[in-house]
């Protein structure tokens, strides 16, 4: 039930002020930048922290099911690992071109949360961030929303402590909500799987606890040209924030977009269908791992977590680990002043409508090394040998390390010109403004997570108001 509380609002524009002056501070009341990376590493010697590879037979409450050969856990929550057989067939009645594949896919039908609390100090909008550990985070500990959690986490499924802060993104005594919107997970590794991206503002007075910071926009910002700093989640719910816009001008109309978008979603017809996990046809299960036969694309492993700062200090589980660093990338152009990105309509397994706006590249490299240059996949070398002085920022970040071992993506945002991507680009990709994929951003399911990480670093880098 909604609080029956009447509140305060602020106008959009009143917000918009309020975010703007947070991204123009650099210096937070509680926390300056230049004392961040003493203040995340003092909070990993204070916990333990330890991940072990180890064998399945070694996972606790985790065993392969004898009729379908599927990863599941004893109590029937949390997630299962199985099999995904998919079709993607394009032209308007589904009668063109078709790609086949099979592949492991996390099954974790919960809705979680990823929260960032907000509040203003002297003026200034700061925002709540946590140092949590994930087990698949190369370096452990990174900078994660207030919370994160699954609906096993803060219902205490694991029989574990309170998840901190929940009280203020569940039930009627919330604060004013900034945002709040479903968002996908990564579609190549989750079948249909959401998150709800909120953020929100306190009413009264917030404890500090041990592994949180107040921090704003601005640092933020600054955080995020740092490699594996900023983790996924934070990054996804950023994306959300309803910044002012700063340019008009776009090639294509709102409506426009949205046609295209339609369009690309009739156009491909998807079939992706949950199989077995045993004898999922280019896989094989060995006591370490399940991986592919020719080496390629990602591997079902397992570990055991120690974690002396969790809701619970120990566990086992599996993980997804991916075969070399990925590279995902916006082309950038300037038309009639408008700064542009070029986003690519993408298809992926997992996703719950077909296609969402995706990055234009998004590939791990390695992948593809043994295809013939025309079969690569487009703008992939111009992304990769990008001369210096065209890109507007590079950092590497690390996907969801809660599900993820050591994936990590170098995330750039790359000046190009007509030769290397034409103002009338090839079918599946589109320009449109960082504006309306801010625009985008606050429905559901339109962009995907990697293309929210890199609108979040276009936010940092003001590289959408040139």
């Amino acid at each position: 039930m909604l609080p029956l509380t009447l509140q305060p609002r602020d106008t959009a524009t009143q917000l918009a002020d309020r975010l703007a002056l947070s991204a123009a501070t650099t210096g937070g009341v509680h926390l300056p930048t230049a004392d961040f990376h003493d203040w995340l590493a003092e909070r990993g010697r204070v916990n333990a922290f330890r991940v072990d590879r180890i064998p399945f037979a070694g996972l606790d409450g985790w065993s392969f099911e004898e009729t379908t050969g599927n990863l599941v856990h004893r109590s029937g929550r949390f997630f299962t690992v199985e099999g995904l057989h998919v079709v993607e067939r394009d032209g308007p009645y589904g009668d063109g071109p078709y790609a086949e594949w099979h592949q492991p896919i996390i099954k974790q039908p919960e809705v979680g949360i990823l929260g960032i609390l907000a509040k203003e100090f002297d003026g200034v909008l700061h925002f709540l961030m946590q140092a949590k550990m994930e087990p698949g985070n190369p370096n452990l500990l990174q900078l994660s929303p207030t919370v994160q959690a699954t609906r096993s986490n803060y219902t205490k499924a694991h029989q574990g402590a309170d998840v901190k802060y929940i009280e203020h993104f569940v039930g009627p005594g919330r604060g004013r909500i900034i945002a709040d919107v479903l968002q996908s997970e990564h579609g190549s590794w989750f079948f249909r799987k959401s998150n709800r991206n909120m953020i929100v503002e306190a009413v009264g007075d917030v404890p500090l606890l041990d592994d949180f910071c107040w921090l704003t926009l601005g640092q933020i910002a600054e955080l995020l040209h740092r490699d594996n700093v900023v983790n996924m989640d934070s990054r996804t719910v950023l994306s959300c924030l309803p910044l002012p816009q700063r340019a008009a001008g776009a090639l294509h109309s709102d409506t426009d977009l949205l046609s295209w978008i339609t369009g690309e979603r009739a156009r491909h017809d998807v079939h992706a269908e949950r199989v077995p996990l045993a004898g999922l046809p280019g896989w094989h299960r060995g006591e370490m791992t399940v991986e592919h036969e020719a080496g390629r694309y990602f591997k079902v492993v397992a570990v055991a977590v120690q974690a002396g700062n969790r809701e619970v200090t120990s566990w086992t589980q599996p993980l997804f680990e991916p075969v070399g660093l990925g590279v995902t990338a916006f082309l950038t152009r300037v038309f009639d002043g408008v700064p542009h990105v070029l986003v690519h309509a993408r298809v992926e397994g997992g996703f719950l409508d077909t296609v969402e706006l995706g990055p234009t590249v998004q590939y791990t490299p390695g992948n593809y090394a043994h295809l013939p240059e025309k079969e690569r996949p487009l703008f992939l070398d111009t992304v990769v040998e990008a001369p210096v002085d065209r890109i507007r920022y590079e950092a590497v970040h690390s996907e969801e390390g809660g599900r993820f071992l050591n994936a990590e993506s170098r995330y750039l945002i790359v000046d190009a010109d007509e030769a290397d991507a034409p103002l009338d680009p090839p079918p599946g990709y589109a320009w449109v403004t960082p504006d309306q994929l801010t625009w985008l951003v606050r429905h559901g399911h339109y962009l995907n997570v990697q293309a929210r990480t890199l609108l979040a670093c276009l936010n940092a880098t003001g590289a959408g108001s040139r």
